[in-house]
């Protein structure tokens, strides 16, 4: 009984005042309320860093994976916390119900020491009574031993007393004999309260077992929430950093988008020169038409004329040696052959015509061939971009034909305004614009050698030297778009969405291996 009285007061002293137990839950819970106003400042600034970049295009969801799991760590610190919480409780009602049996205890004892003291009591007074017994037995063989030899007073008067003596002695050992088995009964409900006692003890053990796994698992949720926070740092730092990369991209893609938008109005452009190319092409078959019909009539007025003032034999003249010799003779005799003069003048406008549209066709075939084969290799880069976002087929073609038809237009005098380096100047194309509305009215007058043509709207004039016609471009102040640095632009709009893939790729891979 005192062992088991030592050992509930050795646990009794540890759950209380030096319990190194409580002392250790008292300082987590100081952690982990520390690091829940450390989680909620966190959340509030991921929250406000959040509703920053809410204007921001790109945005990647491994920062709100990392959230959600911070929130999840969070809402399990809390079942912690309300759990530890409970069990402090259910301590605190054992040491409670552990302080009640050890009162019990030490009241029993009290009354086990009592009935001790009792039962000794009782004890040396039956060895007295025994004594008393042993010595009036002794008294009265000594009377009937005087008795046989002197006259003495009745034995009945002597032994009336010593009876009633025994009778009282016999009650009250029957009276103690009852309140030993009284305590004898007290003793075994003590001993059964002492085993329960002895059960709580160990269930209190297997508790306090439980609250230290608690604790290992606490600092490995602690270890854990470290580790999470400097996962959460680092992807704070590369969120950062890839804010700063998507606000480049950005500021590039508006200048891009400026420059494609620079580029639309060239694109409303080749379409009116294009147009403008069909209508030239209509004009050029009826000069085709006009040409034939007025080479079937040059011929049959040529072999008319000729049969008139010519022989029977020399009927069958060439039309060309004809037309020398009515060179020769026109020379000499103007007044009869004006009207002749004129028509011949107007033929050779037309067979000047046909060369130059001849040299527009041929020029803009030799565009068109360029500008395909520049499609082809625009089209192929976009296919090799993987997750690119790129422009439709349909506008890169427009843009393609566009640029060829716009070098193609105004025939072989705007040719030669497609400077080396491959720029074409915007001065440039509001001349062939100006040059495409005006082309009937230049067609219409004579074309001789040494004789300048200069259309209205143009600083182009068109010169014959003994080469053949060379074309002269003023430009004053020109500004130049290029098919190359489209071609650039279009290189680095591709390499920018490579190294933006690439990043979101990589930042996913270390998202799969940190999770």
């Amino acid at each position: 009984m005192s062992l088991a009285g030592s050992e509930v007061d050795d646990f009794i002293g540890l759950m209380h005042g030096s319990d190194p137990v409580r002392v250790e839950l008292s300082r987590l819970e100081n952690e982990v309320r520390d690091e829940g106003n450390i989680y909620l400042q966190r959340d509030d600034k991921l929250i406000i860093s959040s509703k920053c970049l809410i204007c921001i295009p790109f945005w990647s969801p491994a920062s709100a994976d990392k959230d959600r799991e911070l929130g999840d760590a969070h809402a399990e610190i809390k079942g912690l916390k309300h759990s530890e919480r409970l069990k402090e409780k259910a301590v605190e009602e054992l040491t409670d119900e552990l302080e009640k049996v050890d009162e019990k205890l030490k009241a029993t004892e009290a009354l086990l020491e009592s009935k001790h003291l009792e039962n000794k009591k009782i004890n040396d007074e039956k060895r007295a009574a025994l004594s008393a017994q042993y010595a009036a037995e002794a008294t009265l063989r000594r009377v009937h031993a005087a008795q046989k030899d002197d006259e003495m007073p009745p034995i009945e008067a002597i032994i009336a007393p010593l009876e009633a003596e025994l009778k009282l002695s016999r009650l009250e050992v029957a009276k103690l004999q009852d309140d030993n088995r009284a305590l004898d009964r007290l003793t075994k409900s003590k001993e059964a309260a002492l085993l329960e006692a002895e059960r709580t003890v160990q269930m209190a053990l297997a508790k306090a077992s439980l609250v230290d796994d608690l604790q290992n698992k606490n600092q490995d949720l602690i270890k854990q929430i470290e580790i999470c926070q400097e996962e959460n740092r680092i992807l704070d730092k590369m969120h950062r950093q890839k804010v700063a990369e998507v606000e480049k991209l950005t500021q590039t893609v508006r200048e891009l988008e400026e420059a494609v938008l620079a580029g639309g109005a060239a694109a409303n452009a080749v379409r009116d020169y294009q147009r403008k190319v069909q209508e030239m092409n209509e004009e050029k078959k009826t000069m085709d038409r006009e040409l034939a019909r007025a080479k079937v009539t040059a011929n049959r007025v040529a072999v008319v004329v000729a049969n008139e003032w010519k022989d029977g034999n020399d009927k069958v003249m060439p039309v060309k040696q004809w037309l020398e010799e009515r060179r020769f003779f026109q020379a000499s005799s103007h007044c009869s052959f004006v009207p002749k003069n004129r028509y011949m003048g107007e033929m050779q406008q037309l067979r000047d015509k046909l060369a130059i549209v001849e040299r527009t066709a041929k020029a803009e075939a030799q565009l068109k061939e360029k500008y395909q084969l520049r499609f082809k290799v625009l089209e192929e880069r976009h296919k090799a971009t993987p997750g690119g976002v790129s422009c439709p087929t349909s506008e890169v073609k427009s843009r393609s034909n566009g640029l060829s038809r716009r070098q193609s237009l105004g025939g072989a005098e705007n040719l030669s305004r497609i400077s080396p380096n491959g720029f074409l100047s915007r001065k440039t194309i509001g001349s062939i614009r100006s040059n495409g509305a005006n082309a009937t009215e230049n067609d219409n007058r004579p074309t001789n050698a040494g004789e300048q043509v200069q259309s209205n709207g143009n600083d182009c004039k068109l010169e014959e030297n003994g080469d053949g016609p060379i074309e002269k471009i003023k430009t004053q102040h020109e500004d130049y778009v290029s098919g190359m640095l489209y071609d650039m632009l279009q290189k680095e709009v591709i390499t920018l969405r490579k190294a933006c893939h690439e990043k979101d790729q990589g930042l996913k891979d270390k998202d799969d291996a940190i999770e």
